[in-house]
């Protein structure tokens, strides 16, 4: 299978200039902290002294996993296209936070099990009804791999072309955490019982029930850490589509927000394919799932919020966006030293 991007590392000629004007603000040096940081990256990405956020957006992508019928999952299947509507009509948590803080939501059904009622804010990218049961054969064929991977390029590719500059990737899917937590496996070598968590919000019985599954998937399927073919063996269409968006985001230099562990584990197959795809990434926050703090290690990763989230559907980058905002108004707006007339610290 052919995955072909131009994605280049992001290029650090500014970074002695963008370094110079967050120091020469009227504070202490470093007195910012993480904002300096980040508005720096963000100078780099846009290789820009002075960086703009135009028309930030959220796509979500929503799609069904065979693995739930086995179990996996506190939530029946027929959540993910309850939620999908809660969605449309702005009824979820996510719908609250992207309003609340002026991120548009493009809601996205990469493969519900359902057949859904047209609508306005719906994009009608159905892969098909769902993966097939992992337990059984793999998710998804290498065809319907890279129609996935190609729709989520260029869904994003349509967001750039609208003005937007500044993108992150939520999800839903009934049983996606299994599918994160199979991938992160394969392509980390952590042992599977330190990728998979609760979800959403299994007991423990449940939860040793849902690992016991998860290394019986791994049994009936050659071991590889190739990360097309992990992701065709184990992943969903949701998965897929954001691995595609991602490599997309970061072709056309985008900045990109990272949302929990089901996001990281799309952006893990993404670097996996492109490394220079993580030049672009903003990491919103660290999730209460257990596995997500280990696969952010493995990104060096440091995220900007920890608030013990595990909801997904792009929350978290909602929550963090504001921060983005202040990094760049910062940089953009506070007076130097010398504009204000402020004398700045003298050296020894």
């Amino acid at each position: 299978m052919s995955v072909n991007f131009n994605i280049a590392p992001v290029d650090n000629a500014l970074a002695a200039g963008l370094q110079n004007k967050i120091d020469q603000k009227t504070k202490p040096l470093g007195s910012l902290g993480q904002l300096e940081t980040l508005a720096f990256r963000i100078g780099l990405i846009q290789n820009n002294l002075l960086p703009q956020l135009n028309k930030p957006s959220i796509l979500i992508f929503a799609g069904d996993h065979g693995i739930a019928a086995s179990g996996v999952s506190a939530y029946p299947q027929s959540v993910t296209a309850q939620m999908l509507a809660n969605f449309l009509t702005g009824g979820a948590a996510v719908n609250v936070f992207a309003k609340q803080n002026g991120l548009d939501l493009v809601i996205v059904d990469a493969g519900v099990n359902a057949d859904l009622a047209s609508h306005p804010n719906l994009i009608a990218a159905k892969i098909a009804k769902g993966t097939q049961n992992y337990l059984h054969a793999s998710a998804m064929t290498i065809t319907q791999c890279n129609q996935a991977i190609d729709t989520g390029a260029s869904l994003v590719l349509q967001q750039h072309q609208a003005g937007c500059d500044c993108i992150g990737f939520g999800e839903m899917g009934i049983g996606n955490t299994s599918s994160a937590a199979l991938l992160m496996h394969c392509l980390t070598q952590i042992p599977l019982e330190h990728c998979v968590g609760r979800g959403t919000g299994l007991n423990d019985q449940q939860l040793q029930q849902k690992v016991s599954l998860l290394q019986l998937a791994l049994q009936k399927h050659p071991a590889s850490d190739d990360p097309i073919q992990s992701l065709c063996t184990f992943g969903g269409f949701e998965i897929a589509m954001m691995v595609g968006a991602y490599l997309k985001a970061a072709e056309l230099g985008m900045v990109i927000m990272v949302d929990g562990f089901i996001a990281c584990s799309a952006l893990l197959i993404a670097a996996a394919l492109y490394p220079a795809v993580l030049d672009y990434c903003i990491f919103s926050h660290v999730s209460d799932e257990q596995g997500h703090r280990a696969l952010l290690a493995e990104f060096s990763a440091k995220p900007l919020l920890d608030l013990q989230l595990r909801l997904g559907e792009g929350s978290g980058i909602a929550l963090a966006y504001p921060l983005l905002t202040a990094a760049v108004n910062f940089l953009n707006t506070m007076a130097s030293f010398t504009e204000a007339g402020v004398d700045n610290k003298t050296t020894d």
